[in-house]
This record gives C-alpha cells, structure tokens and sequence, in this order.
C-alpha cells in the first residue's frame, strides 16, 4: 500500500518522502520512481519507526528540508509472534504501531501548519473495530502477550490517539482514522507469522481481499480534499460514529497522559519500559 501510494501521489505531482526501516525496499522504491519518470518527486529516509531515535530522525530530517507538509499518512505496522522489545525496551508493536504515530503527529504538527493549505494526517489502523482492548495495568503486555492482542491494543491507541489530536490540534489540521479492511498487499508484515497460520490468511486473501489501488483509493481523496471536521473515521468506507465507545474522550485523555509520561520514563531510562497504574 505504501509503495502505490507514494508512487500514485508523486504521478499526480506530489513530493514525496517514504519513509521506512528497509534500506534495500527502499531501493526498489526509487528504482521504480525513475523507471516512471518520477525520480524527482520521491525520495526514501532509512529509519526504525519501532524506536523514539528513529522517529526524532524523521522528524529533524522534515522539519530541515522541508518548509511545510500538506500530508502525514501512517501506515508502519509488522506482527510479532513472540514478545519482543525494542533497543529501548517498549514493546515492539505497541512502539511501532502506535507509538511511532504519536510522535510523528505531534513532532511534525508545527511543519503540516506551516503550508498555506489545510493539512491532514491520515493514520491507517482499524477504526471501525471494537474487538480489543487498552490493558492499562498492563501496556506493554508483559503478563498477557498474544500477537492478536498486541495488534487489537495498538489499533484501539490509534482510534483514542485520534481523538486526542483532534482535540487539540484540529483547529490546526485535519484527522482521518481510516480502515481500508484486509488488502491484498503483498502480506509483508506477517512473514512471521507461522507457515501454517501464513497459507491459511493468503488462501482467505485471493478470494476476499481488496486490491491496492481500491483501498488506497480513500487516502488519495484525503489528501486532495482534507475533510473540513477535526476527526473522521472511515471503516472500508463507511462512516464511523464519533460517539462510538472505541472513540471515547475520557478514555483519549487518559492514553494521552500516560504516553506523555512513558516518554519521560523512557529518556530518562531507555532500556526500561513503563506501564499505567
């Protein structure tokens, strides 16, 4: 998704920069943007997304060579069968499927405000969904890991965290929560999964998944018309309800605060971890 979309955007005129931890897909990228005649147009940052380093490079890396941004789309997730932890200690899903994205919004807010147009951050999750829960005593599923369960907690962080920016910087930009449901994308975040487990979600995917250029479809409308609203939420294009119990400000607040104080505790002590009491 990520690779059509980027080279959807720079055919449409567009300046891009994709971003990920890949350095030799990253190759690929670029090959292919000169092939099209849009090398010009694309570039690739290397950086792990997973770590708070690797996004403070992203973010010094944009707001250094760039003056403004009409549009941050997030989109980094991969599947972890086993529990694993980051070079700072925060697991790796949480860190990387919802943690990258709160820092990447806040850190890069003042660079989007900079254009002379309404800009917008679009983050690709599971809005939509209500399977999954936030384990405040236990965030970083020390006690509980499951892959479904870290993915299904990540998911309902980004529909709170949505909520949150939207709070308070929708005055500021535009927030999409955006699910385009199971896409047939190649399924390089599961190369972990299980063989098993592996066949039996490609077999499901031939005959129910939707092609790239359907799912991004929305993610192009997006950015070419940021809805006017602080928050939308799209799931396989239906609306979402703001007031659905998923989306709850109460709850949006209280992530809010306790990912504002794990990245205290985590500079201060980068190999620990920090959960909500």
């Amino acid at each position: 998704m990520g690779r059509a979309l980027v080279l959807g955007r720079a055919a449409r005129g567009d300046r891009v920069l994709a971003v990920g931890s890949n350095p030799a897909k990253g190759d690929q990228l670029l090959t292919a943007a000169e092939e099209a005649g849009l090398g010009d147009r694309v570039g690739f940052l290397a950086a792990d997304l997973s770590t708070i380093a690797g996004n403070d490079k992203v973010i010094k890396h944009v707001t250094a060579e760039y003056d403004a941004i009409d549009a941050l789309v997030l989109a980094a997730n991969r599947h972890f069968p086993e529990r694993t932890e980051t070079s700072e200690g925060l697991e790796s899903t949480f860190a990387l499927y919802y943690l990258s994205r709160y820092l990447l919004g806040h850190g890069l807010m003042s660079t989007l405000a900079a254009g002379p147009r309404r800009p917008v951050i679009i983050n690709i999750a599971g809005v939509g969904l209500t399977s999954g829960r936030i384990h405040w005593d236990d965030l970083q599923l020390r006690g509980r890991y499951r892959t479904i369960t870290a993915q299904l907690q990540a998911g309902r962080a980004n529909d709170l965290l949505g909520v949150a920016m939207a709070a308070r910087f929708g005055r500021q930009a535009s927030y999409v929560l955006y699910h385009p449901g199971f896409t047939r994308s190649g399924y390089s975040a599961m190369e972990q999964i299980n063989p098993l487990t592996r066949a039996l979600i490609r077999t499901i995917a031939r005959a129910a998944a939707r092609p790239v250029e359907k799912a991004i479809a929305p993610v192009h409308d997006f950015i070419d018309a940021p809805p006017p609203a602080p928050l939308t939420a799209v799931d396989r294009g239906r609306p979402v309800p703001l007031d659905r119990q998923t989306l709850d400000p109460a709850a949006a607040r209280r992530l809010a605060e306790v990912t504002a104080g794990l990245l205290v505790a985590d500079r201060t002590h980068p190999t620990r971890g920090n959960d909500a009491r």
